[in-house]
């Protein structure tokens, strides 16, 4: 069977080539403009970085899964801990949850993703911008401990600049076949007088259960072949409204946002739910309350299975403004406020409920070059008060603050490019509880060099020692987790987790061919973890603890250019973790692969991809092996004008074309298969 997969692979990788180059000649090669990292207040360009920074389009974006782990997922070095289709992270290099810091234009989106893997993300990548993955010492700038990487999603809810024509925006249309997913968006910016400008945005959601290929599920102790993933369901929508006064040294703005979510959680069991310690063992015995009327029967009477109903509105204020006083030649401030909550319900009945209110605040000064040196400074704020009721509330409410000052300089000594960055955070909890608060702080630092030492050629290296302050979860939960099958237990002392950090890289870029390779070994002397201390079956007896652990891979990417019109581009990436000398959990399996671009005549596209996702055969404790699969991916695009100002574009594409089960490590659903063969169409308007 993998053998006639392979050949159907072959031959529509055969059939692509001649469309490729049937029209070569009369298709110059688009090149896009140079796109900046917009997170970054020296506005430099993703070339700049010493590390692996990499960019991802609003147009690549419109036509990826809502969810920002899984819209993520097939960049180099990233996967993701999918959780249904309501719920992912991005797993970074094999780091997820802190370790991985998911920001909102720069900003801590406050949410409760970071608990748990049933817990939405609330940023939205339809509605964004552009989506950052930066790495190196421009972390340091945002949060620490984040070894893998940040993704920043950034969003246009804010204006900071005046729209062309007086106004200007984007609306498309979207379907799935996998979900019978229908998707619109839409978004404008208008200039209401000379120097203020007002946006208007939104998205609106609506998915079934998806398709799996060959799914079996255990209904009655008897396997039952079903075309559908149970509980897989998903809706949502989200409303922006912002304005800016801007002038010529700046600008100064608000946005109000609202999101509402509601997805199935098709791995949330209480099958053991009379779980309890005694000691360092697991008592499952059931003399326990009995399960609630209703589980596993249908919510609404339209799903089947725990859901979750989120809610979440939030303020943000963002000013900018050049030359604020001598010495300085730009000065950004950034508050936000957020109001968010979910309950976890079965049928009607809220079973927990999770409220958390956030605020944001940061300032940044971006200081005139001295000596050679340019760079910025800053501080921020950062408060959350978290509260859980219900089954699963796994600790008692809780209030964290963050003080944090940091720092970056850049400067060209040559051939050599070099950065360095600092980082101060001060932590507090406090719980409402007879635990003992929290008060701690913690120093990073990190510094990169790029060196151009041949045409074409240039050579980096990052070095980093990363603090990060441990969770309140992480130090005070005591209590059943069903999204991942466990009864957690804190550690009032736990300490700052510390790593060492290096990456080599190497680049190359001629005008057809081009590459690079990123080695790298996170080095951890108090890894904070979950680890197993019993086990009853599935149900697992959790601790937090501190141990010794190693994170080390490699990236790679090479692409040439046939022709000006058909570019093709090989890619692949492994990494390998170890927890005191054992296989870390749910780290993701390496993955080969290879892609063609193709620009044809008359505003046509093209793109056929194939990659080899290995088996996991080095897993932890407690988990199985989990099988390889092989992902073909086709897309045909036209884009056009319909007016002078205004533009289209019709896409398609073929997912999982070849109908295969997929199953990811990286998620606590390992046992539950992924999307399987699906179609999207869409379009989007551009004016």
């Amino acid at each position: 069977m993998r053998l006639k997969k392979n050949l159907i692979t072959a031959s529509l990788f055969a059939a692509a080539a001649p469309l490729a180059f049937a029209d070569e000649n009369a298709v110059q090669a688009q090149r896009l403009d140079t796109i900046q990292v917009q997170v970054h207040p020296l506005a430099q360009t993703a070339a700049d970085f010493a590390a692996a920074d990499h960019i991802v389009s609003q147009q690549q974006l419109a036509e990826r899964p809502v969810t920002i782990g899984d819209a993520l997922a097939g960049e180099l070095g990233v996967s993701s801990n999918q959780y249904g289709a309501g719920s992912s992270r991005p797993v970074i290099r094999g780091q997820d949850g802190p370790r991985v810091k998911v920001l909102q234009h720069a900003s801590e989106p406050a949410d409760v993703s970071a608990l748990s893997p049933d817990h939405a993300v609330t940023v939205d990548s339809v509605l964004a911008k552009q989506v950052e993955i930066i790495r190196g010492p421009s972390t340091l700038l945002y949060g620490a401990g984040a070894a893998g990487g940040l993704v920043n999603v950034t969003d246009q809810k804010i204006p900071a600049q005046m729209p062309e024509n007086g106004y200007e925006g984007r609306a498309g249309l979207r379907y799935n076949s996998g979900s019978d997913e229908k998707l619109a968006s839409a978004g404008v910016t208008a200039a209401l007088g000379g120097q203020f400008a007002v946006r208007v945005e939104g998205s609106k959601r609506k998915a079934n259960n998806y398709i799996a290929p060959d799914y079996f599920h255990d209904h009655d102790d008897e396997l039952e072949k079903e075309r559908r993933v149970d509980n897989t369901f998903a809706e949502g929508q989200t409303v922006n409204v912002g304005g800016s006064w801007i002038h010529d040294r700046g600008f100064v703005g608000a946005a109000y946002s609202s999101r509402q979510d509601k997805y199935g959680l098709p791995g949330h069991s209480h099958e053991y739910e009379d779980c309890h310690p005694h000691g360092d063992e697991l008592d499952c015995h059931a003399h326990g309350p009995a399960p609630v009327p209703g589980h596993g029967h249908a919510h609404e009477e339209e799903h089947a299975g725990p859901w979750v109903d989120l809610k979440s509105e939030r303020y943000d204020v963002r000013a900018e403004l050049a030359q604020p006083f001598a010495g300085f030649q730009k000065l950004r401030a950034h508050a936000s406020y957020t109001d968010y909550q979910h309950d976890e319900k079965e049928e009607s009945a809220v079973m927990t409920a999770f409220k958390s209110k956030g605020y944001d605040a940061r300032v940044e000064l971006a200081h005139q070059p001295a000596a050679g040196w340019e760079g910025v400074i800053g501080a921020q704020y950062n408060q959350q008060k978290l509260d859980i009721r219900g089954e699963e509330a796994l600790m008692n409410p809780s209030k964290t603050q963050k003080w944090s000052l940091f720092g970056l300089e850049h400067r060209q000594f040559g051939d050599v490019h070099v950065e360095l960055g600092a980082r101060a955070d001060q932590q507090k909890i406090d719980i409402d509880s007879a635990q003992k608060g929290f008060d701690d702080y913690a120093i990073s630092y990190s510094g990169a060099a790029s060196w151009d030492f041949a045409p074409d050629y240039k050579l980096s290296l990052s070095a980093s020692h990363q603090e990060r302050l441990p969770l309140a979860q992480e130090l005070y939960a005591k209590g059943k987790h069903f999204a991942t099958n466990t009864y957690e237990r804190g550690n009032q002392n736990l300490g700052a987790e510390k790593s060492n950090n290096l990456e080599l890289g190497l680049h190359y870029e001629a005008d057809r061919l081009d590459y690079h390779v990123h080695a790298y070994h996170n080095w951890y002397d108090s890894y904070i973890y979950a680890a197993t201390t019993d086990q009853h079956e599935n149900f697992r007896l959790v601790d937090y603890t501190q141990d010794k652990a190693k994170f080390y891979g490699i990236e790679a990417e090479t692409g040439y250019a046939l022709s000006d019109s058909y570019k093709l581009s090989v890619f692949g990436d492994y990494v390998r973790g170890k927890i005191d000398g054992e296989n870390a959990p749910r780290v993701p399996a390496g993955r080969l692969g290879a892609k063609v671009n193709a620009g044809f005549a008359g505003g046509w596209s093209g793109m056929a991809e194939y990659s080899h996702v290995f088996k996991q055969d080095e897993f932890a404790a407690y988990e199985q092996e989990t099988a390889g699969y092989n992902m073909l991916n086709l897309g045909l695009a036209y884009a056009a004008k319909y007016s002078k100002a205004g533009d289209y574009r019709v896409y398609f594409n073929a997912n999982n074309l070849l109908d295969d089960q997929v199953y990811s490590h990286a998620s606590f659903l390992s046992n539950i298969p992924q999307t399987g063969r699906n179609f999207t169409v869409g379009v989007e308007f551009g004016f």
